[in-house]
Parts: structure tokens; sequence; C-alpha cells
């Protein structure tokens, strides 16, 4: 991952599993080890708050317009979110 200044072991398990949490579908055990790691991870923190914030907003989005976003947009959406 080029964004991290210092790459730790556990930055890829947080990232594989930053969707589930956000969504609220990660088991209490691994939300208690993700939230340890955001503690002490800057990098990760950073990248788990802009993920969060598109997360919000895209749903801001649907609910208050109920207009899909274009394939394209979503397609590139996904596509950052994937790094």
């Amino acid at each position: 991952m080029s964004f991290h200044r210092r790459h730790l072991p556990q930055c890829d398990d947080l990232i594989a599993q930053l969707s589930d949490y956000i969504d609220g579908e990660l088991e209490d055990e691994l939300c208690a080890e993700l939230e340890a790691h955001l503690g002490n991870c800057q990098d990760c923190k950073a990248l788990f708050d802009t993920t969060r914030k598109t997360v919000i907003l895209y749903r801001r989005h649907y609910q208050e317009s109920q207009v899909p976003l274009s394939d394209d947009v979503m397609a590139r959406l996904r596509q950052a979110l994937d790094m």
C-alpha cells in the first residue's frame, strides 16, 4: 500500500474488513481488533475516515434523490474503494 509511511501487517487485514465494519456486519471481536488498529495507525484511520464519509455521502444522495448514480460513477467509486 503506497499511502502508508510504515506498513503494519494488520493493515492488509483491516482494509479487507473495512466495508463490513462500516456496514455494521463485522463480528464484535474483529471490530475490537480493527478499532485498536485504527487507534494506532494514522494512515489506516485516514483511509477509514475517507471511506466512511464516501459511504455516508452516497447513502445520503440516494436517500434524498432516489436517483441512482450512473454505471460509470459507480464503477469509478468501486475502483477507488478497492484501491
